[in-house]
């Protein structure tokens, strides 16, 4: 008896037990498939046009994917803006989720060795090149930085290269985690999490960020508030929030600040600085976190930082500028431990999924941060939503 000879009688069981007919691997699901679906392509600064082209064929290591939503990243918004990364023309959205349709016969896993089935909901981390870097024998050589991302790839043939669609196609050689045991919102929240708990991961290495640690988290945008609750996850009490935005600062009680600072009721570093130390009962924070993408705001966190402490910088995912300290003054005296971080690992995208279960266990509100939703046809107006800074998180949902 060969594996088809079993799997066929394990198919007829649990069709029997089920009632349910159980589809054969590289067969479509029982939802139909249309011969074509539409990408909202980004075909000019400032501008998505919706295209629709036939689907692709799948092959024996693809997976289909319909896709469910996908959040906007700062990332998107930077290249509908400027296009710095010069990718137009590009179907953008990389923060996606959704549901498999269609699989390839050779798939059975995902990356972590989950099995894979019709009907899965999954995510994509990145795709491999021909880089020995970056393998799954060692998840923590590299960030993503040095890999291909669905979202961030230059139009092809396949058209479907980004989760602002209908569907994707998840080529042979990427990475994919099925990830069915996460709500929406959650999956949808996947990747800018995990860009947090790396960074996380990185302050822990100076062996300075401790569970009594007093932190600093600078920045109460999406990627602060969500250090915010990656912090308070793993038991840390005292978290100070910095931000100029009222109901930012209020949010981010809700996710776990312990204390927040409106930096615009203080005028000049010393009278700022002064009530973050104050927040402390008297005490600078032993660590910081910069959120921000402002230069001026990086040259102002050492100043809330003890002589001793540490400092993560994750505000700079593209060039935002020079900073100026003062190397003696700000570093060296004090002896300021500082890491940069910038996305995540493979291993890191994994731990995120656990640290969005256990955020909901404690009750934290991870899903009221995305705060606007809108379908595919209205992609324009999602970015320049993101662009003026309404709201917190915004996404792109398919009904």
């Amino acid at each position: 008896m060969d594996s088809k000879n079993i799997e066929e009688i394990v198919k007829k069981v649990l069709e029997s037990m089920t009632g349910t007919a159980v589809p054969a691997r590289g067969a479509s699901s029982s939802r139909e498939i249309p011969k074509t679906a539409r990408v909202a392509k980004l075909v000019e600064k400032g501008r998505f046009e919706i295209q629709e082209y036939p689907l692709p064929e799948v092959g024996d290591g693809d997976i289909l994917v319909k896709v469910e939503g996908c959040g906007v990243c700062g990332t998107d918004a930077h290249e509908f803006k400027n296009d710095p990364f010069g990718l137009i023309p590009v179907v953008l959205g990389h923060e996606g989720t959704g549901e498999i349709v269609k699989m390839g016969k050779n798939v059975k896993a995902d990356s972590a060795g989950k099995p894979l089935r019709l009907g899965d909901k999954v995510v994509t981390c990145m795709i491999f090149k021909d880089n020995p870097e970056i393998t799954m024998f060692d998840l923590n050589k590299q960030n993503v930085g040095g890999a291909d991302v669905y979202g961030l790839l230059p139009d092809d043939e396949v058209r479907f290269n980004g989760w602002f669609a209908d569907y994707i196609l998840i080529r042979k050689g990427s990475t994919v985690f099925n990830v069915s045991d996460l709500d929406l919102a959650s999956r949808v929240l996947i990747e800018p999490c995990a860009v947090l708990v790396h960074a996380v991961e990185r302050a822990k290495t100076t062996g300075i960020l401790r569970f009594n640690s007093r932190v600093a988290v600078q920045g109460c945008g999406p990627i602060g508030l969500i250090c915010i609750a990656v912090l308070r996850t793993m038991g840390i009490e005292h978290i100070t929030a910095v931000d100029g935005e009222p109901k930012r600062l209020e949010f981010a009680k809700r996710m776990g600040a312990s204390e927040t600072v409106n930096f615009k009721d203080y005028k000049g570093i010393e009278a700022l600085a002064g009530a973050v130390e104050a927040s402390f009962g008297g005490h600078l924070a032993d660590f910081a976190f910069q959120c921000t993408g402002s230069p001026a705001a990086h040259s102002n966190i050492y100043k809330f930082i003890r002589n001793g402490g540490g400092l993560c910088e994750l505000g700079f995912f593209i060039n935002g500028g020079d900073a100026t300290i003062n190397p003696h003054f700000d570093l060296c005296a004090k002896e300021i431990t500082l890491v940069g971080s910038w996305v995540y690992t493979l291993r890191d995208y994994a731990t995120t999924f656990d640290f969005l279960k256990r955020a909901k266990g404690i009750g934290l509100p991870m899903g009221e941060l995305i705060t606007h939703t809108f379908p595919l046809d209205k992609i324009n107006e999602a970015l320049k939503t993101n662009l003026s800074m309404q709201g917190l998180k915004i996404a792109v949902i398919n009904e």
